[in-house]
């Protein structure tokens, strides 16, 4: 069976060939397990994946021990992961606190953060894990906060309207990721044949939109930002834009909801497969198990706009966002 491995596989496995430390080996490993397809085909490559996954880690710890040096790794189990960066005071963690109800330690002075936080922000019937990282000024950045961010599926660049050094804190924040090769949003044309860059869906949430100029700066601000980046105002503090930002969030990591229905029971509302946009039925399957993959002939699905409740479709049918299907092996 052909491994069919995607374009997103592919660079992480470039980046694992260029990585020099045992750090960037795991993190571009970790990546490749994410992105590889999940089916018999590829079971061998998974595995020794996932054995070199093991030895990085022994040897990251080991190095670790030996620099004394901080080094992370953030699991999200089923669920998408957002990396949430942004400079000294700009609310992220009062932010996460109003999206996710976890009770971070927020302070009015810069720096209170020093540990990757994270936390599950609810989505209808999901969730997302946001990871609360130090602020980045350009004075200092935690040198790990870059490999978080390249492991998420997406950032969260999160910014203080009322700062008065709004642009430059701003600037400061990719200047630090692009100088670890971690750009966000589209990678500029002249860094594109850097070896080992990646670039990362971005969404900026600015924050403060309740202080009393903020339509202003937010039009100023947009005007430089907004071509490369949806802007969703925001305030931690009173909760205005927060279902906007949560909706922008799912927007950003461009996923299907695929709602399991076990023969002769109702649909399992409450725990959808999630997959990137685009996916097919055969691909659900697979994500399911891959002998299930290998032996699936056709589904039934409900609530389909193309389809009568309970009709019959092919393996190849691409997914909508919420459709309920049921596989027949």
């Amino acid at each position: 069976m052909p491994a069919n491995l995607t374009h997103q596989f592919l660079r992480a496995q470039e980046r694992y060939r260029a990585a020099s430390t045992p750090r960037e080996q795991l993190d571009a490993l970790q990546e490749m397990l994410r992105e590889i397809p999940k089916h018999k085909g590829t079971d061998h490559l998974q595995a020794d994946i996932k054995r070199k996954i093991k030895q990085a880690k022994e040897e990251v710890k080991a190095g670790k021990k030996r620099s004394g040096g901080p080094s992370y790794s953030i699991e999200s189990g089923e669920y998408p992961q957002v990396a949430v960066v942004g400079p000294p005071n700009s609310g992220k963690s009062a932010l996460i606190d109003a999206l996710t109800g976890l009770e971070l330690v927020v302070a009015p002075y810069p720096f209170t953060t020093h540990e990757p936080h994270p936390a599950m922000m609810p989505f209808e019937n999901t969730r997302v894990q946001l990871v609360d990282l130090p602020p980045i000024s350009a004075d200092h950045m935690e040198p790990w906060i870059s490999s978080i961010a390249r492991a998420a599926d997406a950032v969260l660049l999160v910014v203080d309207l009322e700062a008065g050094d709004l642009f430059e804190a701003t600037d400061a924040v990719f200047e630090k990721l692009g100088s670890h090769k971690l750009f966000l949003g589209d990678v500029p044309e002249e860094q594109q044949a850097a070896l080992g860059s990646t670039d990362k869906r971005t969404l900026i949430a600015a924050n403060k939109c309740d202080f009393r100029d903020a339509d202003v700066v937010i039009e100023l601000f947009a005007e430089v930002f907004a071509p490369r980046f949806p802007i969703i105002s925001v305030s931690a503090e009173t909760g205005a834009g927060l279902e906007d930002l949560r909706a922008a969030i799912w927007r950003l990591l461009d996923l299907v909801r695929a709602v399991p229905k076990p023969p002769g029971k109702p649909p399992d509302y409450g725990d959808p497969i999630l997959l990137p946009s685009g996916s097919t039925v055969l691909d659900m399957a697979r994500h399911i198990h891959g002998d299930l993959a290998e032996h699936l002939k056709r589904a039934r699905v409900w609530e389909c706009a193309d389809h009568a409740d309970g009709a019959w479709i092919g393996r190849d049918h691409v997914i909508a966002d919420g459709e309920v299907f049921e596989l027949e092996g």
